[in-house]
């Protein structure tokens, strides 16, 4: 496909050092060459947890950058432990000078080791043009802007398949209870609604967010998220209610709680996506589509497709997001070209290239929609960005790792017990506050 030459419409005379005068100034369409070269000689090195397809699309990007300013750049893959692998380079005098930080967690933690560079000036206006407030303030630590989200993750989205909704004779719902209506009509017809891959205990973490941000509200959330209030609120306990319900029915839940507890993510799109159906629904983020069509083959839109995770009764439907935030080090031998770099992926053409090979949404609201290759990425692109600043970032990435993030304890864990036995929401959300509390020193 041919690259969209997209026309920056604000901050242009931001790029004029480091991405070349000839850029800006006419109101003419930038492209990813044409630049003046000023980095010439530099080698960015970047680190980050991409592997696979998705080092090879940021690669893409990295190239363009590389066009247009004359810097080479250097990607090193950290695997999942980003913050382990960042801080034995730096204490070894070998600092990348950009990180692709995965959880907000973690671009405090290295805020608060005293490792990153403020983003500067011109940064700072290119993504205050060009980036929902939310964004910016899930890059930010105490009022500093470090961070800069370039590739984001939709988590409220709900990935079915037509040819079994249209076989049990239902369509996409707009509110929960009808979702949970119609999954008992798709299991009359012979199909179990809802794959649920309790094995991994994150995926539990994300269908709580999602209740209780549609039922609690982002003040709620947000409170939640930072134990501003405890996990005992009443609030919580309201929203594992509505989970249980849903968790202990097994006309709906494919195989029941055990089954499911033995189901991992990737096993959880078979169940749906795979050569033999075995349920008609599966909750999880825009990443589905990646699996229903890279490892089982489905044509995305046409025989997989989403809605959006619907409203929990009275409230708004929800959407919890995840991202990837650019900071730079300060110990980085080439910290300046890394905030140049920076300073390119605030543009959406440098998420155009991303955009146009797949397997990519962006924050930045001045992304032509049209960059995005097929109809469904472009309508989860929509939904993320139409949420404005009422999208909230997934809870458990912003919680200390030993609460949020860690296999077989904490928040993984309580859940995948009250996915085993949802009986008593009152007492889970007790053992919540008990792992909280701990976690969070307070």
């Amino acid at each position: 496909m041919m690259r969209r030459r997209t026309t920056l419409l604000t901050g242009c005379t931001a790029l004029v050092l480091a991405l070349g005068a000839t850029a800006c100034g006419s109101g003419e369409p930038v492209s990813a060459g044409g630049g003046d070269k000023a980095l010439g000689g530099q080698t960015v090195t970047v680190a980050g947890v991409w592997s696979g397809s998705e080092q090879k699309n940021f690669q893409k990007v990295l190239d363009a950058f590389t066009e247009k300013t004359g810097a080479k750049t250097q990607f090193v893959s950290t695997g999942d432990n980003v913050s382990t692998v960042v801080g034995s380079k730096i204490e070894g005098g070998n600092a990348p000078d950009v990180v692709m930080v995965p959880q907000v967690g973690v671009l405090k933690q290295f805020a608060d080791n005293d490792w990153l560079k403020p983003l500067d000036e011109k940064v700072r206006s290119t993504v205050g043009t060009n980036f929902a407030k939310v964004w910016q303030n899930y890059g930010s630590v105490d009022g500093t802007l470090y961070g800069l989200y370039f590739k984001a993750a939709h988590k409220s989205t709900v990935w079915y398949s037509p040819e079994a909704f249209e076989q049990a004779g239902v369509t996409p719902p707009k509110t929960y209870e009808a979702m949970l209506k119609d999954g008992r009509t798709i299991s009359d017809s012979g199909l179990a609604p809802f794959s649920v891959a309790g094995q991994d205990g994150w995926t539990l973490t994300d269908w709580f967010e999602n209740v209780y941000l549609s039922q609690a509200g982002p003040e709620k959330y947000d409170a939640l998220a930072a134990h501003e209030i405890k996990w005992t609120d009443p609030t919580v306990v309201d929203a594992l209610t509505t989970l249980g319900k849903l968790f202990k029915d097994k006309q709906l839940v494919a195989g029941g709680q055990k089954e499911a507890l033995n189901t991992d993510f990737p096993g959880s799109v078979e169940k749906v996506f795979g050569p033999k159906a075995e349920a008609a629904m599966v909750y999880e983020g825009d990443f589905v589509a990646g699996v229903a069509k890279d490892q089982f083959g489905r044509t995305i839109g046409t025989d997989a497709n989403f809605f959006p995770f619907p409203p929990v009764g009275g409230g708004e439907a929800p959407v919890v997001s995840g991202g990837d935030a650019a900071v730079v080090l300060k110990d980085g031998k080439n910290s300046e070209a890394g905030m140049a770099l920076l300073e390119y992926l605030a543009t959406p053409e440098a998420a155009a290239v991303w955009a146009e090979a797949g397997g990519f949404l962006s924050p930045n609201k001045k992304l032509d929609l049209s960059s995005y290759g097929d109809d469904v990425t472009r309508a989860t692109a929509e939904s993320l960005i139409g949420a404005g600043d009422s999208v909230r970032f997934d809870m458990s990435d912003q919680a200390p790792a030993a609460f949020g993030g860690t296999k077989g304890t904490g928040e993984w864990k309580i859940l995948q017990d009250f996915l085993r036995d949802p009986s008593d929401p009152a007492k889970t959300a007790a053992e919540l506050e008990d792992a909280a509390a701990k976690a969070y020193g307070n």
